[in-house]
């Protein structure tokens, strides 16, 4: 087998490395989030999907569920209106929250899915 994707594989789940990476993927999703917010769209959690992707992949599942705590409060403070202060969601944005923690919860299972696949090919 290949080893090209061995690189997924180096860092340990509950290490502070993964959380680090997790948490570095969050900061660059905030930064390409605002810059959609900058151009008018209001596109709430659509810049945060990739970082919890790329943490589950790299960390497994301790990572992109910390990806993923973390970005709910990010966006509801800075990208929910009224903007950096935090009030009482709508019901709009109270669906956006589900469907995001929802679509969260599919990617970080499939993601550590994925790795624990490929420590079985490796063995």
């Amino acid at each position: 087998m290949r080893k090209g994707n061995d690189y997924i594989l180096k860092l340990r789940p509950w290490s502070l490395s993964t959380f680090v990476v997790a948490l570095l993927a969050v900061v660059l999703a905030t930064a390409t989030q605002e810059m959609f917010a900058s151009f008018g769209m209001q596109f709430y959690f659509a810049g945060f999907v990739p970082a919890i992707l790329i943490a589950g992949l790299m960390g497994g599942a301790p990572a992109g569920a910390f990806a993923t705590i973390i970005t709910v409060p990010i966006v509801w403070w800075v990208f929910m209106p009224p903007y950096f202060e935090f009030a009482w969601p709508t019901a709009d944005d109270y669906d956006s929250i589900a469907m995001f923690l929802l679509s969260s919860a599919l990617l970080v299972c499939f993601s550590q899915l994925y790795r624990e696949a490929l420590a079985i090919l490796r063995k």
